[in-house]
């Protein structure tokens, strides 16, 4: 396959080439496997390029329907910033073997995802992941998102809630202006990443950053930050009046150690603001509870969907 020459633009995610890319796709598809079974892949055109998406879940689930009677509503996933939906792989297998669930590729992230427009700002992130969902045939949904994921999901809540179910945000941006403190630790993690390995399992405790344990994430990283550029800025968090206004419930999941936010101040504030808000601190782990305490998080965030579902029902 040629180098890729087409006249990047700059305000639009790019790979530096061809070769670099599809060695970053192979690290890609290691941690791929070491999730649920794809089912399928798909590609969703929107107005601001080619979404991929990830399907996961039995092709005809054997039990539709919670013992209560409840809908099982589809699990989508929104992976943090400059990555791909592979770092979902220890949350697919519990997330599949309840419901459907969709990993999506966010365009202007390192992923398979073809980025034409720029979609950073609020609205069109909303409308992108709107748009993404219609082109699923998702009517309704539990939208889960990590770090940048969360800030996305936040904000469709925000502007975009009608076929929102619930929002599950993990150590989510969005809620607070990211610090230079948290600029620090990507750029020490990623130092870290090439320090010799008896180093490298000290640093991770000391980090909080299981990417540098895990021999297949690391690899990804690697060749994600060789082969992909960013276009977009950091976003700005909700105000105020934008948390208070979203009705959809809401999980809020933190790490008590996160450098991206302060854990005990949003345990407070995010009920205050949100209406039956949930947040609750996990100890012993940063800014991926998701990846570092996986079975509790995924028990807590499959209770939570299911006490909404459950609700909802009762309500109907």
């Amino acid at each position: 396959m040629p180098e890729n020459t087409t006249r990047a633009r700059k305000d639009v995610g790019r790979y530096v080439s061809d070769t670099l890319r599809d060695r970053y796709f192979a690290a890609c598809d290691a941690v791929y496997a070491m999730g649920a079974p794809i089912r399928s892949e798909t590609d969703v055109e929107t107005s601001f390029g080619t979404t991929h998406v990830y399907q996961y879940g039995p092709e005809r689930p054997e039990n539709p329907e919670g013992p209560g009677g409840e809908a099982r509503i589809p699990v989508v996933l929104i992976h943090g910033a400059g990555s791909c939906a592979a770092t979902w792989y220890p949350n697919t297998p519990a997330f599949a073997a309840d419901r459907p669930v969709y990993a999506l590729d966010t365009p202007g992230d390192a992923n398979r995802s073809v980025h034409r427009e720029p979609m950073w700002q609020p609205e069109r992130a909303a409308q992108w992941l709107d748009e993404a969902l219609d082109g699923l045939g998702l009517d309704r949904v539990h939208l889960v998102g990590a770090s940048y994921g969360g800030w996305l999901v936040l904000n469709a809540a925000h502007r975009r809630p009608g076929r929102i179910a619930s929002v599950t945000a993990l150590d989510p941006g969005g809620l607070e202006k990211v610090g230079l403190r948290f600029f620090v630790w990507v750029f020490v993690s990623l130092f870290a990443t090439i320090a010799p390995r008896p180093l490298r399992r000290r640093l991770a405790g000391w980090l909080d950053q299981p990417v540098l344990v895990v021999p297949e994430l690391r690899a990804m990283v690697l060749a994600g930050v060789r082969a992909y550029r960013i276009r977009r800025p950091a976003p700005l968090p909700l105000t105020e009046q934008e948390l208070a206004s979203i009705r959809t419930p809401l999980y809020v999941v933190l790490g008590r150690r996160s450098l991206l936010l302060n854990p005990r101040r949003q345990l407070e504030r995010v009920p205050r603001l949100v209406p039956g808000a949930r947040a609750e601190i996990v100890d012993a782990t940063g800014h991926g509870p998701q990846l570092d305490h996986a079975d509790e998080v995924n028990r807590r965030m499959l209770g939570f969907m299911r006490d909404v579902e459950q609700l909802s029902t009762r309500q109907a």
